[in-house]
C-alpha cells in the first residue's frame, strides 16, 4: 500500500511522487517570484488581482503538463492533440502582462522538464529586468493637449500659452467648427507641474483643455 502511494503508474510509466513535488514546489515558488514582480512593477491604475492569479496557477498548470509528456511519449501525442484545439480570446491590453505571461508559461515548461537551474536563475535575472526598466519614468514624456476656443483671439492666446509653458510643441490637428476651434498639439513638459492647463482654460474664449499622456494616463 505504502509503494503504491508513493509510486504512481501513468500508462506503464513509473513516476517517483517526490519528482512530483518537486516540480510542483519549484513552478508555485517561481510563479509567486513573478507574481510579486507583477505587483511591485505594474504601472496601470486598474490593477488586476485575477490576472495575477492567473499567472500562478498558469506556471502551476504548465509545470505539469510538461512533466507528463516528458514521463510518457505516448501521452505527449495525445495532450499535443487536445491543446491544439484550445483557443484564447482574452485581450491582453498592456505589453508587460503578456511578457509576464510568456514568462510564467516559460518558468513552467523549465520547471516541468525538471531543469530546474535555468528556470530559478532565468527568473531571478528576468525579475531584475523588469526592476530596472519597467519601473524607470523618463522625465521627457510626450502628451496631447486638447483645447477647445470660441474665437480666433482666444485660440492665438491658448496657441501663445502652450508654446511658452511647454519644453516643446507641434500643433498635430486643427478643427474649426461653427462657435468652436479645436486644437491638438503634441508637447514635451518642462518640469512635472501640469498647471499650465489650468493657465489654458483661464483664458476668456477657452470652454475645455484636456492634457493626455501616451502611457495611458490622463489629466482632465
Amino acid at each position: 500500500m505504502i509503494e503504491t502511494i508513493f509510486n504512481l503508474d501513468l500508462m506503464g510509466e513509473s513516476l517517483e511522487i517526490t519528482e512530483v513535488f518537486s516540480v510542483i514546489f519549484v513552478a508555485l515558488v517561481i510563479s509567486l517570484f513573478i507574481f510579486w514582480v507583477y505587483t511591485k512593477t505594474y504601472k496601470g491604475v486598474m490593477y488586476s488581482s485575477s490576472f495575477g492569479v492567473t499567472l500562478i496557477l498558469m506556471c502551476l498548470i504548465t509545470a505539469l503538463i510538461i512533466y507528463s509528456v516528458a514521463v510518457n511519449f505516448l501521452l505527449s501525442l495525445g495532450m499535443v492533440g487536445a491543446l491544439s484545439i484550445v483557443r484564447f480570446r482574452t485581450v491582453i491590453k498592456e505589453p508587460l502582462d503578456l511578457a509576464h505571461l510568456f514568462w510564467s508559461i516559460s518558468a513552467g515548461i523549465l520547471a516541468g522538464a525538471a531543469f530546474f537551474t535555468i528556470a530559478v536563475i532565468g527568473s531571478i535575472t528576468i525579475g531584475i529586468v523588469l526592476f530596472v526598466f519597467a519601473k524607470h519614468n523618463p522625465k521627457d514624456l510626450p502628451y496631447i493637449a486638447i483645447v477647445s476656443c470660441d474665437n480666433e483671439s482666444s485660440e492665438l492666446k491658448a496657441t501663445e500659452i502652450v508654446e511658452n509653458q511647454t519644453k516643446k510643441s507641434v500643433t498635430k490637428a486643427k478643427t474649426v467648427m461653427r462657435n468652436n476651434i479645436e486644437l491638438t498639439f503634441e508637447i514635451r513638459l518642462k518640469t512635472e507641474s501640469t498647471l499650465f492647463v489650468n493657465a489654458l482654460l483661464a483664458v476668456e474664449g477657452v470652454s475645455n483643455a484636456s492634457l493626455v499622456s501616451y502611457n495611458g494616463d490622463y489629466y482632465m
